[in-house]
């Protein structure tokens, strides 16, 4: 990989960072630079739509600051073609119409989005090319190439502060199912991997943006073969970031993507995002309890969402 090819993050982030800039202080969304037909929100959806959620009485800085507010972040998606896109959540629960980025994706084959040293507010990628070069890029224009040999992990995904650093860190699978656990520092950077545990492999999905039990902590879920999620609460301790796994409940076959990319109705809560095989999208709304941690799910893409390779 080459510095080329992290300038090519930045860039992409540049945009990004003046959206995420307009939404912190004015609680909504830049408008929309493009607009196009698929896939769709739902028909209601407004295309240049409030991030904030109608009637709230916190300003950003002030939800962000909440001690287990999730952060409000956009969905990015990539076509197999490369064209990237983002969507912003309205604070309805639903989406925007989709912005198309000027950067492509091609050449990128696994990307994770950043809660930003956990603030809520900001944004950063990991992203891995197609020659297994690990790439981080942030909103505020930085961009670190990270090294080679990435290839050998099979999931790659920041789920927020698993450490108690305050800083977002990365979690990765290898092929033998053994979970490891890259602690971030603040500029990206990542320091030496710590063994989770192993038997990870049984898990056809994992997934986590952010706290879903209302502790405040960083959580993850994990769908197994037969269809069963699971939720492993973080402990805050990176020697044993995850508790036990408790069951959330079977028949999440009927997906074949699970994606979290924090708080998507505006209520400060994570939210989980999932595609079903015929390409329509779904939100599962986050409840902060760990017995029951999600609400009955509500379609908010009609179709078209099969077209992505990559959602996050």
């Amino acid at each position: 990989m080459t510095y080329r090819f992290g300038h090519h993050i930045g860039r992409a982030l540049t945009g990004l960072a003046t959206v995420l800039t307009a939404t912190a202080l004015t609680g909504t969304a830049a408008s929309a630079a493009t607009h196009v037909p698929t896939p769709v929100p739902a028909p209601d959806r407004a295309a240049s739509p409030s991030v904030a959620a109608p009637g709230a009485t916190q300003d950003a800085g002030a939800r962000a600051a909440a001690r287990s507010s999730a952060p409000l972040l956009p969905v990015w998606a990539v076509t197999r073609s490369g064209d990237q896109y983002w969507y912003w959540p309205d604070g309805r629960g639903g989406l925007s119409q989709r912005e198309r980025s000027e950067d492509g994706w091609a050449g990128i084959d696994a990307t994770t989005q950043v809660d930003l040293h956990s603030n809520g507010s900001s944004a950063a990628l990991y992203a891995r090319g197609s020659d297994g070069t690990l790439v981080y890029s942030d909103s505020l224009g930085n961009t670190r190439v990270l090294g080679g040999g990435w290839h050998k992990y099979n999931v790659l995904l920041s789920p927020g502060d698993l450490g108690g650093t305050k800083q977002s860190d990365l979690v990765t699978r290898d092929a033998a199912g053994v979970l490891w656990l890259h602690p971030a520092k603040s500029d990206g950077t990542l320091s030496a991997r710590k063994k989770v545990g192993l038997g990870w492999g049984q898990y056809t999905h994992i997934t986590g943006q952010h706290d879903l039990s209302g502790d405040g902590r960083a959580d993850i879920v994990a769908r197994d073969r037969s269809g069963v999620l699971w939720l492993y609460k973080g402990t805050g301790d990176s020697a044993k970031p995850f508790a036990q796994r408790s069951k959330v409940g079977p028949g999440w076959n009927a997906f074949n993507h699970l994606v979290s990319t924090g708080d998507v109705n505006g209520d400060s809560r994570t939210d989980l995002l999932a595609r079903d095989k015929a390409g329509a999208l779904w939100l599962y709304k986050g409840t902060g309890k760990a017995s029951a941690p999600y609400q009955a799910k509500v379609k908010i893409g009609s179709a078209g969402w099969n077209q992505y390779t990559q959602i996050f």
